[in-house]
């Protein structure tokens, strides 16, 4: 037996993790998740990383990992890996991006009635230079008709605000206004414009939709289908 003890090596690991690697994402819950699904929706166009990060404003790691979930559950395809994005499989997209995300407790919502009625509040509404975006059942019956609407939810940059000047009134029975103080800016991202009103992209109504109560996952159905065969008027 030896009189000496044996060599030991001890070493340590880097205290931070290399750039660009770290856990991969298992959620689209937050603002950048929503950024990144929105560009994937909005555009046909071949995405690469960089190029998608930039379009969101958001890190490249953080962009690689949500694409990796994105891949691994068949919602793009990119041929091999680290190729760009050549398809996005964007109806299931939006239904995935529904599993995380609740448009209720992702914005700040404030409820209101409207007491002259919905049509007033239009009508105040195209006069005013208020930032703001209609979702929810308003805007899909003017894609896809299921019945009449009788709330209108919006969001707005100051909801107080545009509550004073179009005539609300902060109600708990009654309502048929919500108000959504925006959780991202993506939400006025290719907005639209019909009779005067503005109104969210088509992806954003329907994941807010597919995330509501009610009737509102009805509506949401008959939006995607009228997405389906109509791709080319909200798609880019």
């Amino acid at each position: 037996m030896s009189s000496r003890p044996g060599l030991f090596i001890a070493t340590a690991g880097a205290a931070k993790r290399p750039l660009g690697v770290g856990k991969p994402s298992r959620s689209l819950r937050g603002a950048k998740a929503a950024r990144i699904v929105r560009a994937l929706c909005d555009s046909s166009r071949s995405w690469g990383v960089r190029e998608l990060a930039q379009q969101t404003r958001t890190d490249p790691g953080y962009v690689s990992r949500i694409i990796d979930l994105l891949e691994s559950e068949a919602l793009i395809d990119r041929g091999a890996r680290r190729q760009p994005i050549r398809a996005v499989n964007w109806e299931g997209l939006i239904r995935r991006w529904a599993d995380d995300y609740s448009v209720f407790e992702a914005n700040e919502t404030s409820s209101y009635l409207a007491p002259r009625g919905l049509q007033a509040v239009a009508d105040t509404l195209r006069q005013s230079k208020f930032g703001y975006a209609i979702t929810g059942s308003y805007a899909a019956s003017k894609r896809a008709p299921i019945t009449v609407p009788r709330l209108l939810t919006m969001y707005a940059d100051d909801p107080a605000r545009l509550a004073e000047t179009v005539g609300l009134r902060e109600a708990d029975q009654g309502i048929n206004v919500l108000l959504l103080r925006p959780f991202d800016p993506v939400v006025y991202e290719r907005t639209w414009e019909s009779e005067g009103l503005r109104y969210a992209a088509a992806p954003q109504i329907a994941v807010d939709l597919s995330s509501g109560s009610g009737r509102e996952p009805s509506e949401a159905e008959a939006l995607l289908a009228w997405m389906k065969d109509n791709e080319s008027a909200w798609r880019i």
